[in-house]
């Protein structure tokens, strides 16, 4: 009985290095780009036989790394953000890709709130007062605004958004949204996302990781020096240096951060920035969503192999 040979397929940053054990348990060869001395040497060698690339999302993919690899079929994304694949050019080139779709945005949505909560009623900033001896009984009495009854905007009304909308309603926070596309929806649709940033005490972006530059200077300051903003889609989406200079000017009240337009993203950056709840960018990592993601992705190489129909395929 012939054996057949191990399926090649291609890990394209460390971060994701520790999935490698489930891979070579489900019967793959395993290559990790980092480790190869070169490109020119990698796509002379191990990328003529790659046949599917296991990648974290967010990090780019060059085009034409891709287009020197003949027998890629697949970029499988571990993540649920693909913002760093082209996915019109892998689809004209007969290369799928998938993704991990909705199977974190309870666990991103959880930690939005989170960040809205701490940075509005100044959790952190207590903390470190309280550490510090700081502690004074006038503190008590500088009191801060309540979320309920106040507007809570939402950009981008897909598994996340939805998520954080009902969260957030549960607080007794009025509910707005924008997308670029509407949809049936129980909450209003603002007519245009400068709107929703001008009627809103809170702006959630929780929009797709590719809308590059959408959050504006102009829309930074319609949320003005009483609102905040709070990102948990990639850091690109926001204008970082608007950002920062209305925080210091006091035109932004507050912001609630996971991503960074730079990541890791350099402290020093943020030495100086007022009112700020800041994490590296773990809002989508639990020990519950991550196996579940890995095995979407494990799922969607089984099924490629088998020439199968892809379980979580993105269409653009």
């Amino acid at each position: 009985m012939t054996q057949t040979a191990p399926h090649d397929i291609l890990l394209s940053h460390e971060m994701i290095g520790p999935l490698e054990p489930v891979l070579t348990a489900a019967g793959y060869r395993v290559h990790r780009l980092w480790e190869h001395r070169g490109r020119l040497a990698f796509l002379a060698g191990a990328g003529q036989t790659i046949r599917a690339i296991v990648h974290a999302g967010e990090f780019k993919l060059d085009e034409g790394f891709l287009s020197e690899m003949p027998r890629l079929g697949l970029i499988a994304c571990v993540s649920v953000g693909y913002d760093g694949v082209d996915v019109p050019w892998c689809k004209a080139r007969g290369i799928s890709v998938t993704n991990s779709a909705g199977l974190n945005a309870d666990d991103v949505a959880d930690h939005a709130v989170g960040l809205l909560i701490a940075v509005w009623r100044g959790l952190v900033e207590g903390d470190a007062r309280l550490r510090a001896g700081k502690w004074t009984h006038a503190d008590r009495m500088r009191p801060r605004h309540s979320l309920r009854g106040k507007t809570a905007g939402i950009v981008g009304l897909g598994h996340i958004g939805e998520a954080v909308a009902k969260r957030l309603e549960a607080f007794g926070m009025p509910i707005l949204w924008w997308g670029p596309n509407p949809k049936d929806s129980r909450w209003t649709r603002s007519p245009s996302l400068l709107q929703l940033a001008r009627d809103s005490d809170a702006l959630m972006v929780c929009t797709r990781g590719d809308a590059t530059g959408l959050i504006t200077a102009e829309v930074i300051e319609a949320v003005g020096p009483r609102g905040c903003i709070v990102n948990i889609s990639r850091g690109g989406v926001i204008d970082e240096e608007a950002l920062i200079a209305a925080l210091k000017d006091g035109r932004l009240g507050m912001a609630g951060l996971d991503v960074f337009a730079e990541e890791p993203t350099p402290p020093a950056r943020w030495a100086d920035v007022p009112h700020t709840v800041l994490t590296p960018h773990t809002a989508g990592g639990t020990l519950e969503s991550i196996p579940q993601m890995v095995a979407m992705t494990v799922e969607n190489l089984r099924r490629f192999f088998n020439g199968e129909p892809l379980a979580t395929p993105v269409s653009a």
